[in-house]
This record gives C-alpha cells, structure tokens and sequence, in this order.
C-alpha cells in the first residue's frame, strides 16, 4: 500500500490530495458518536482477548459477509442466546476467516482490517489460508503487552474525545470508575433513551420499571415518565456526556397533547399498545426531547431508516445486532415539519440527522440542512462509511447544504481498533475532493487547506460543542 492510496490517479488532483491529506493526517481524533464498551477504559489492565474477539466477534460488518456465504455463526463463536454451543477454538475461528477474507474485497472493512494489521499490528503479511496462522500468533504476541491494551491505544491512536453510547437506564458504573481512577482520557456517555421511549420494545415494561430504579422516580404515569428522563439526562450531562443518540423507523414527529400522551402511556403499561399508537408516541418524544436539548444543551442525533432484525430467525438465535438491520426508504421534508416547525429556528437546537437513504441528502436532508439553523447533516453512515459513499455524500450534499451545515465524521463502531483507520479513509476521501475542487479551480488552495482541517478536525468539535469541554 502505498502512501497516496485511495487518491485520484490525475497526476495534478493526486499530488495536490496528498499535500492536503499531509496537513490533517496528525490531527487528533474525535470520536463523538460510537460503541466502543467502556469497560475496556475503566480497567487499566484490561485485554482484547484473543485476535477473534478483537476483529470477529464484535464486527457485525464482518460476520454478517461470512454469513451471507452460508457460514454459520456458530462456526464464527457468536455467542447463542440458548446457550447452545458455539465454536470455541478461536485458531479455528480465525483459519475460516482468513479462508474467506476475499470476500472483503473492494470493501471499507477489507480496508479497515488491512489498516489495523498493517498500521497497528506491524503485519505486512497478506492474510490468506496460509498465512492465518503465523499472523495468529504475532496478534497474540502483541496484544499480550502492556502497549496493546485499550488505554495505551487511546494515546497511541491520538484520541482526544471518545463517546460511547449508553442506554438511559444505565448506571453509567464504567464511566464513574474511569473518572476515580485519575486516568486522563476522555471517555463521554451519550444518552439512548429508545428502549424507553418506543412503546413497543421487547420487554418495555421491564425497561420501565430500571427507569424508575435508576432516577428514584416512580414512573407511573406520563408525567412521572418525564420527569425520570429529564432526571437521566442530568445525570448523564453530570458525567460529560455532551449528546444524546436516538433511533426510529422513520424521522415522523408529531406533537401530543398531555391528555392525548397519558392513555397510549397507559395501555402502553397495559400491554395494549397498538403500532400506530407506538409510532405517534415515538413521534412525540422526539419533540420532547428537541425540547430537553434546548433546555440542557445536549446535541441531538437522530438515526432513522432502519428495519432492525430483519432476519427473524437470527434474531430468534443470537439476538439484535447481528448484521441484519436493513435500510428503508425514508422521508424527512414532511416527517420533520411539525419538529423544525416549533424548534428548527432555536439556534440553541442542533439536530444531526443521519440516513441510510442515500436518495434523499440532495432531495431533501441537504435543503433542509441548507436552511434551519438547529439542523445539521451526520457523515455517511453504516453501509454508506465508505470511499464511494463518502465521495456520493459530499458531491450530494455541499452544493446545497454547505460544509459547514456538516458535522465532519464520526466512526459509529463497536470495533475500537477500527477507529484509526476509518478516520484516516475519511481524511483520504476528504482530501482527494477537496484537490477535485482545487483542479476544477472552484475552491482555490489556500480555501482548501483551511477547509481540510474543518472536515477532519474542525466541524465535528463545534458541532459537538467539544471546544471547551
């Protein structure tokens, strides 16, 4: 791999990307939205096991390739929810994947993995068949010392904020160790309040009754259901989270009435909820909690567009997240209106929206963005944190929206290692259209420059309000 991989093969545009890719390529990392466990922060002399639960286990974009080739992921050690037996000879484990890593072709997590190996693991062995094993064995040596440990990567991969994503009936026990342990790093909950908030979640009530355990209050009724997420957000903020992360089938918002909230909250606890009494329910709270953001300034993100669990059966076996969330066609200029109609004005609000609806940056989030003040645009996101999606998403939106109507990036993953290399795809990809600009002489290069740092560095800090946190 050479240093200007993934640049344009234009003699002029390549050099010119890989000077603005020289100025952003140290810059720190900020990671605002993600999955990482912060467990692995809160022990000092915590480990990542063994290279299969570093790269297989936790990557659902990895399993869910194999498993599209009928692999089963039993054989890849996924834990049942029956407790039947799994593989669990992690040698094995890692031979079937390094048989099959040609899947990963072409792919961001071919890249992903490559960069980790290469760049973090000093591996400049390909994996294949052969390989698999003697690459098995440096992994492990390496991960055995003390400078492969979660904390040491923290500093090595130039890590300046890190946020996880924490239900709102989390303890937040991690993060409350991490601070008393006097380590320096940055480690931020962000509040996910979906399992309380939609109404028809597996097991809701279940998730009420530790909402009423975790904040003290009693939740017995709508009112009282308020007022224990006001009470978890508080918290939350107490222990520097600076955003909140919320999920939902479509962006639709729609304002209730206490006397209309109060009985579908009812039958709710009745276990007589119907859907479309979830979804106006759902529709609601995100007004709500537009409304909380503006009184305690947490940013608000909002991830629409997915059928999670698609496959029934998977999810019957092994449970959510398990590569089977598929993407839905989505609606935001109506969806929306009655949410930016009482808040999009407030520049107190900042909305970031995320799709996994690429028709619809240039139809309808990038006009949109191009024009409320509290509404701003998340990177390209899932299937779309790619060299290709990030190139459609930024000649789809910036005409329109502008950059700075724009957050930067962020890596959304559960895979910790992964982060440096996602980072640096996105700073590649960034650099390689800015010097397309640069060439078609839109931008000149001195704009470009500045510009490059924005993207990398700059967009995500404001738009986070990390500056001074």
């Amino acid at each position: 791999m050479t240093a200007n991989r993934y640049f344009s093969s234009d003699p002029h545009q390549r050099e010119l990307a890989a000077r603005l890719y020289a100025q952003a390529a140290t810059l720190p990392l900020l990671c605002p939205h993600g999955h990482v466990d912060p467990r692995a922060f809160a022990d000092p002399d915590y480990t990542f096991g063994t290279p299969v639960d570093l790269f297989i286990i936790p990557d659902h974009y990895v399993f869910r390739m194999l498993y599209s080739q009928g692999i089963p992921l039993e054989r890849l050690g996924i834990p049942r929810r029956d407790g039947e037996p799994v593989e669990s000879d992690h040698r094995k484990i890692w031979q079937t994947f390094a048989d099959h890593f040609h899947l990963f072709r072409g792919t961001p997590t071919g890249i992903w993995i490559g960069d980790e190996l290469r760049d973090i693991f000093g591996i400049t062995e390909k994996l294949t068949w052969a390989s698999a094993q003697r690459i098995y064995d440096q992994i492990v040596e390496r991960l055995g010392t003390p400078a492969f440990r979660p904390r040491a990567f923290y500093d090595r991969f130039r890590i300046e904020t890190l946020c996880t994503t924490d239900a709102a009936t989390d303890p937040l026990t991690h993060h409350i160790n991490i601070r008393a342990s006097g380590w320096h790093g940055k480690i931020r909950p962000t509040f996910r309040p979906d399992a309380v908030v939609n109404l028809d979640t597996p097991n809701w009530r279940e998730h009420i009754d530790a909402l009423s355990q975790v904040s003290g209050i009693e939740v017995h009724d709508y009112r009282s259901f308020i007022r224990a997420l006001e009470n978890r957000r508080a918290f939350f903020k107490q222990l520097g989270a600076m955003a909140t992360d919320h999920a939902a089938v479509t962006a639709y918002t729609s304002e209730l009435s206490e006397p209309e909230a109060e009985p579908i909250f009812q039958r709710a606890f009745r276990g007589e909820i119907t859907p479309d009494e979830a979804a106006r329910f759902t529709g609601h709270l995100l007004m709500e909690m537009a409304r909380m953001s503006i009184e305690d300034g947490l940013v608000m993100q909002l991830h629409p567009g997915s059928f999670r669990n698609h496959n029934d059966t998977l999810f019957q076996h092994f449970g959510a997240d398990k590569g089977a969330d598929i993407p839905l066609q989505g609606e935001f200029t109506r969806n929306l209106r009655p949410l930016l109609t009482k808040y999009g004005n407030d520049t107190r609000l900042t909305l970031i929206l995320f799709t996994l609806d690429e028709t619809t940056h240039g139809r309808e989030l990038a006009p949109l963005a191009g024009h409320y003040p509290a509404l701003k645009l998340g990177p390209p996101w899932w299937f779309f944190d790619s060299l290709n999606g990030m190139a459609r998403y930024l000649d789809q939106v910036i005409e329109t929206a502008g950059l700075y109507n724009t957050v930067g990036f962020n890596d959304d993953t559960r895979a910790f290692c992964s982060i440096p290399a996602r980072h640096d795809l996105w700073r590649r990809a960034s650099a390689n259209w800015l010097a397309g600009l640069v060439t078609r002489e839109i931008i000149d290069l001195d704009d470009a420059v500045e510009t490059m740092y924005a993207m990398a560095y700059g967009l995500a800090k404001s738009a986070y309000k990390l500056d001074n946190a």
